[in-house]
């Protein structure tokens, strides 16, 4: 069209259905002079007239391209949204995961959590992502191609791929490649903006306000995973009663009997994922070959119940957690501030001593008799 035609379309990148927009141009063209629609831009402008060039522009800053690019925008959410309601609701999906090979039936957001909890590899919330086929196709073919999905240099062999994307935390995508934007939805929401440009004004919105108002405030869900099966509950307070009824394990009971503070149960709680991942029996040291098989040999034995001495999870190698962004640690409270209303509201007197004569205060301070005392016991 700019070569034959000499017609410039702007931001031709953003019309959400470019078929459909060259269709209705076209149509419009036959009806009306071009000029009507299109500035007019002359190269050349100082040559001779015979040897000027016109060439006709197509932008947004006519109202009726305007109203078009955005029905065309309001079309392509609506079909995008269609689509990811399909696959949120279909129980047909089949995938692999592409680091361990297991296979996954049922819904899409089975395999897309098992690769973030497993592997740390983490490409947004199932319910974000639209296309979910052809996306996990395009990833899996850059790792068939042996290239890393992050910084994309591409490498000699897989398990030299494989120890890079572990060592240099790879295991992610690329949020600057654009060949991604179509999987997700927050690319389709606002005409010609992209999820970095909706962010920031996000961002803006938050620090341009002057009062701080919640009255609108909303809590959404956690969606905190269970310690030994993929069961995930809206409130921590459903997954406690979860694993204590289905897997017999009261995480609240054993923080109380133990006195473990905020640090001490997130050691155990690492220590726990890290064995469950690994499929071995933390009471017993059996190793299984799955998961499924550990969870049916530690309810038959009652084995989820049973820790192993503090010395073996209370370690600094359990400071760390086995999965990125583990929403159970972030739901953990320090014991202290778990007190009975009976502690919290306890009445204790502070009596302040009188600083106007520090001289005298010097001489009958109290803290002179725990001085000597120390000084006495020593």
């Amino acid at each position: 069209m700019i070569i034959e035609h000499k017609i410039v379309i702007a931001d031709v990148k953003l019309v959400a259905d470019f078929q459909r927009y060259i269709l209705y141009w076209r149509k419009r063209f036959t009806e009306q002079p071009i000029t009507d629609f299109c500035s007019v831009i002359r190269i050349n402008s100082t040559a001779p007239f015979e040897e000027q060039d016109n060439y006709y522009l197509l932008c947004d800053a006519l109202p009726e391209d305007r109203i078009l690019r955005e029905e065309l925008q309001k079309h392509k959410l609506k079909e995008v949204l269609d689509q990811q309601q399909r696959e949120r609701n279909d129980t047909s999906f089949h995938g692999v995961c592409m680091f361990c090979s297991e296979e996954f039936r049922g819904n899409r957001s089975v395999l897309l959590n098992h690769m973030a909890r497993e592997h740390a590899f983490n490409i947004g919330l199932p319910d974000n992502i639209v296309n979910c086929t052809e996306f996990l196709c395009t990833l899996q073919k850059k790792l068939d191609n042996l290239q890393c999905l992050y910084c994309e240099k591409t490498f000699r062999d897989k398990n030299t791929l494989k120890d890079h994307m572990r060592k240099k935390q790879h295991r992610r995508i690329n949020p600057k490649n654009r060949e991604y934007d179509r999987f997700y939805v927050i690319n389709y929401l606002e005409l010609g903006k992209s999820w970095e440009e909706v962010q920031s004004e996000d961002d803006r919105e938050l620090l341009d306000l002057q009062e701080d108002d919640w009255s609108d405030w909303q809590e959404y869900p956690v969606s905190a995973v269970c310690l030994f099966c993929e069961k995930q509950e809206e409130t921590i307070d459903k997954l406690y009663v979860h694993m204590k009824d289905t897997h017999e394990f009261d995480l609240l009971r054993i923080k109380s009997e133990l006195g473990l503070n905020f640090y001490q149960q997130v050691k155990l709680v690492n220590f726990i994922r890290r064995q469950v991942h690994q499929c071995k029996c933390y009471s017993c040291h059996v190793k299984f070959k799955s998961k499924a098989d550990l969870r049916t040999h530690m309810e038959d034995t009652k084995h989820t119940s049973l820790l192993p001495d503090r010395k073996t999870w209370d370690q600094l190698e359990y400071y760390f957690p086995t999965y990125e962004n583990d929403t159970l640690l972030c739901t953990l409270s320090d014991s202290e501030s778990d007190l009975t209303a009976q502690e919290q509201t306890e009445n204790v007197p502070i009596i302040s001593e009188d600083t106007s004569r520090l001289c005298a205060l010097k001489q009958s301070s109290v803290l002179n008799q725990l001085l000597l005392q120390g000084c006495l016991e020593n």
